[in-house]
């Protein structure tokens, strides 16, 4: 293995010197290995001139070989490399383990993952599955699709050629991979035909039906376990789709089967798992665009072919370059793709009761907040208030809020003690607080105390599910001097923008991340190397 390394660390320095700049005298480059790959920074030292930048796709991809090598040769989870070479053909490797991940944006200071097999659950994983029948028809889903394509013939002045129709063995096959029936309303239409094709791209509104085996290949890649790391997912919340209850409040879902998309990241999808409300096969959307939550589209996919006919009748289209536009689609309550968010600069007297999450955000500090309104708001999940401090968090007992940014003045968290909602907690204050209230909540699983003055922190001790904490250099001191580091703690942060990254690498080795002994090369580039 280590000739492996020393021979990857030769080629990468011999492209730093292929694309080195005359009168250079010495090139650094260094990595970080984050979620998302290599964070990599390097520069040319040239006599007499300012530094330049290392470029070259070469370079970076023979540094992630590096890193991959000596990550598998220490069992290092994450890597840091630096690699120096110098003109004479001179060149040398340091490798360290990477305990810590320096934080930017909103939140910025060191991560260190204690835990790297702990995954927060969705709340959706729980819920309680429909037992009603699916609302398909396949009979009536053959017919309506025939009428629909024969619409859209006399629209367009020309017939739209489908491919020719898949075999029952082959979707015997395509269910059997995909660990579940179809709908048997989307199984009749693939009897009809297998996708929309090249000529009817935009069948489903801007989205081409996906042809069989690449319906089974979508899921087989979409349902890989996907962790975007602690940084996002300790405060994430899914919201319910409406109508409440009909789908699960997941972000992904091994029911949930795509058969539609625009190549954009999102999909229309069957539902084979539905909540208590919802029926087997009903159709939602899912993806990029929708990390708050899927969104319910119908009970099926009869009932969305039904839809685009209505549309027609109703001449509610454009046609445009040769492709039907629809000017509308709404389902039920709400209009399709939009989101039940209140964004303002306070909270307004009359919320609207289908509000599931309140942004409030000044652009100035502003005077204390009421927040009796908002129990007008039942399904309220997320609740953000920038620069507007508070005094009294009693309104939210009784609110499934599961997520809370608050900035407390002269109040206590007492109203929070029991919680039965709450996950996570944003907390400032403008004076010492009591946390004891917070070894009540049973399913709080994330905590930032970085911008509060706390009283009595080894009470976090004694939070029976905390997995995620934030803390300033001076916090972490206190409660790790108390040796009241909670139990179940999987990752944690260290706030300050400003925290040098000796401070972080001791933060971390009291936390029992010790970076060790470093991995180093080092050799000579043959003359034609260099």
């Amino acid at each position: 293995m280590a000739e492996q390394v020393e021979q990857g660390v030769a080629r990468v320095a011999e492209s730093i010197a292929a694309n080195a700049p005359e009168s250079w005298t010495e090139a650094v480059l260094a990595s970080r290995q984050g979620l998302f790959g290599l964070g990599v920074s390097g520069r040319y030292t040239i006599a007499g001139e300012k530094p330049r930048p290392v470029h070259g796709v070469a370079i970076f991809q023979g540094l992630d070989d590096v890193t991959a090598a000596v990550g598998a040769a220490r069992g290092w989870e994450r890597t840091n490399l630096e690699i120096r070479c110098r003109p004479s053909g001179e060149f040398a490797l340091t490798a360290s383990r990477q305990v810590v991940s320096r934080l930017h944006d909103a939140r910025p200071g060191f991560l260190a993952v204690l835990d790297h097999d702990c995954r927060l659950s969705q709340p959706g994983v729980a819920q309680e599955e429909s037992g009603a029948a699916p609302a398909g028809d396949p009979d009536l889903a053959v017919t309506r699709l025939r009428a629909y394509l024969e619409r859209r013939a006399d629209i367009l002045g020309h017939a739209e050629r489908l491919p020719p129709p898949v075999t029952t063995t082959a979707l015997d096959d395509a269910e059997r991979r995909l660990g579940r029936p179809l709908p048997a309303d989307l199984r009749a239409l693939y009897l009809i035909a297998d996708g929309s094709g090249d000529e009817a791209i935009g069948l489903f509104g801007s989205l081409a039906w996906m042809p069989l085996a690449r319906l089974v290949a979508v899921n087989a890649n979409l349902w890989e376990p996907v962790w975007s790391g602690w940084e996002t997912s300790w405060d994430s919340v899914v919201l319910d789709a409406e109508p409440l209850d009909t789908v699960r409040r997941c972000h992904e879902h091994p029911g949930w089967l795509p058969f539609a998309t625009a190549d954009d990241g999102n999909y229309l999808a069957v539902d084979m798992s539905p909540a208590r409300a919802g029926r087997p096969g009903q159709v939602i959307q899912i993806g990029r665009d929708y990390y708050d939550g899927p969104l319910y589209v119908c009970d099926s996919v009869t009932s969305l072919l039904a839809r685009y006919l209505d549309l027609l009748e109703r001449d509610a289209y454009e046609v445009e370059e040769d492709e039907v536009d629809y000017i509308e689609f709404v389902e039920g309550p709400r209009e399709f793709g939009s989101s039940p968010e209140l964004v303002a600069d306070g909270i307004p007297q009359d919320v609207p009761p289908g509000v599931q999450t309140v942004l409030i955000h000044c652009n100035a500090p502003s005077g204390l907040m009421d927040l009796t309104p908002l129990t007008a708001a039942p399904h309220l999940r997320r609740l953000e208030l920038h620069r507007r401090p508070v005094d009294d968090l009693s309104p939210l007992r009784e609110l499934p809020v599961e997520f809370l940014g608050v900035t407390l003045h002269g109040g206590d968290l007492a109203p929070l003690a029991g919680h039965r909602y709450l996950t996570a907690l944003d907390l400032a204050t403008s004076g010492p607080v009591d946390i004891a209230p917070l070894r009540t909540v049973p399913n709080l699983r994330g905590l930032d105390l970085s911008r509060a003055e706390v009283r009595n922190l080894t009470a976090l001790a004694e939070c029976p599910d905390l997995r995620y904490l934030a803390l300033t250099a001076g916090q972490w001191a206190v409660l790790l001097d108390q040796g009241a580091l909670p139990a179940t703690l999987a990752a944690a942060r260290l706030a300050g923008a400003e925290v040098p990254d000796e401070v972080a690498l001791a933060w971390a080795e009291r936390l029992g991340r010790f970076v060790g002994e470093p991995f180093t090369v080092t050799g000579t580039l043959a003359p034609d190397g260099g």
